[in-house]
């Protein structure tokens, strides 16, 4: 595919995510699988997708001198000048006269006279006087927020969390593109069998810290690997991985994992028991449900049941007291994720956040009936939030005083989360940049000795 062509998918896709709301990551893989791209356009696609989502902030703010009357433009033409602006700004590899020619040549093929015109004359524009400068913004949240191009509301309310220091830590790790990590299933092979093998196939790994199951992939592509195709690995993040390894099961257990999909937690629940007891997998839409079902089979693992249901209804499916551990990875904001989800940041508003919240404590309400009298129920989010992490096991805590947050999770955490900021009475708090893996809330509750109600 020449890089023109190229180029115009990318465009395709930026404009979809900006204008009508797709999401990135999703349209990128079917776009891949349908036209069949080869490494290196992948690679360009890739870069030039998710960059100019990622940067769409900061790259209005630098060609904002240049463009008169926005509001008047096509979504593509705008879309095409923040793509060609993060061309121009960020990627040495090509040079500025050529991405000038092939926006303009993008033009000529959608546009009329007036917009090609327009198009070559802003980005000559940029070329000439340069992007308008960030210095100038005097306010500094509002600086960060345009420099990181994270909307202005998300960085107030990070810095009244948790401060400028770490809000602007989190907004430049943000920016970066997140690791490869991949959960060897232990069911059929060790990490020091995998590590080995894929170094001997001249891969470029290290184990993960937070999970004795993972590695981290820094290059080389594992999707195209046997070891992937045969069901020895998946891909999951790090943080995820650490839910699995504090659910503290046993062989033979009764689980259940009540918003599950696509899966990655139920089958490495499942690994844990090594394939043994059952897993009760469920998740609100079938179509989803079916992403974790795929996942098992995949992977050989044939202890996980999976079925759609609203997970605040499951009281009426089972008995109280029916499951040794219970995990509630709770639907969220995914404001921990935007690293590889990058159109999340625009999409979200406070609103979105408060009706999380709710539905959250619903949740953990709901399930939280299904545990036995000696069981672990882990609370987890992919979000950076408060209001859906420590305020709402507060909340649960409150309105349940026969729970509380089990002692031993703070002493099995692994030693590396030690004297981490995101370390409270409710839980742990992980950030992106703490160990460059999902911002991910976690913690497991118990109910109180002498409490069996």
């Amino acid at each position: 595919m020449s890089k023109n062509s190229v180029r115009e998918v990318a465009l395709d896709i930026v404009t979809r995510v900006g204008h009508q709301g797709g999401f990135s990551h999703l349209l990128i893989n079917k776009t891949i699988q349908q036209k069949g791209l080869s490494h290196k356009d992948t690679a360009l696609l890739t870069e030039m997708v998710y960059g100019t989502i990622q940067r769409k902030d900061t790259l209005d703010y630098f060609l904002s001198p240049y463009i008169h009357n926005k509001k008047k433009l096509k979504p593509w033409v705008l879309w095409l000048l923040y793509m060609s602006c993060y061309q121009m700004v960020y990627l040495d590899r090509v040079p500025d006269h050529a991405v000038i020619h092939e926006a303009v040549e993008i033009a000529k093929k959608r546009g009329h006279k007036g917009i090609v015109s327009m198009v070559n004359g802003v980005l000559r524009n940029l070329q000439r006087k340069g992007p308008a400068s960030l210095e100038e913004i005097a306010e500094p949240m509002q600086r960060l927020a345009i420099e990181t191009s994270h909307p202005l509301w998300l960085v107030n309310r990070w810095v009244e969390m948790y401060g400028m220091d770490e809000t602007a830590r989190m907004c430049y790790k943000n920016l970066e593109r997140s690791m490869m990590t991949v959960r060897v299933n232990t069911t059929r092979t060790t990490r020091e069998e995998v590590i080995k093998h894929l170094t001997d196939d001249g891969f470029k790994v290290a184990p993960t810290t937070l999970s004795e199951q993972g590695i981290v992939i820094h290059e080389g592509n594992i999707i195209q690997h046997p070891l992937f195709q045969e069901g020895a690995l998946t891909v999951q993040d790090e943080s995820s991985m650490l839910v699995g390894e504090m659910m503290d099961v046993q062989e033979e257990m009764n689980v259940l994992d009540a918003c599950s999909a696509p899966g990655g937690k139920s089958t490495h629940i499942a690994e844990k028991m090594n394939n043994t007891g059952a897993v009760h997998a469920y998740d609100l839409h079938a179509k989803k449900v079916a992403l974790v079902k795929q996942k098992a089979e995949q992977l050989g693992l044939t202890t996980i049941k999976t079925a759609a249901s609203d997970a605040r209804m499951l009281p009426q499916q089972y008995d109280e007291h029916t499951f040794d551990r219970i995990l509630l990875d709770a639907p969220c904001s995914g404001l921990g994720v935007v690293r590889g989800k990058p159109d999340i940041k625009y999409a979200k508003s406070e609103d979105d956040v408060i009706k999380l919240a709710n539905i959250q404590l619903q949740l953990l309400q709901s399930v939280s009936r299904l545990l036995k009298k000696n069981g672990k129920l882990i609370y987890s989010t992919c979000t950076v939030d408060r209001k859906e992490n420590e305020e709402v096991v507060a909340s649960f805590l409150r309105e349940h005083p026969e729970y509380e947050v089990d002692p031993s999770f703070f002493t099995d955490l692994p030693k590396e989360t030690n004297g981490l900021v995101g370390l409270s009475q409710w839980g742990l708090q992980l950030f992106p940049h703490d160990f460059d893996s999902d911002g991910f809330f976690l913690t497991r509750l118990q109910r109180k000795d002498g409490h069996h109600g």
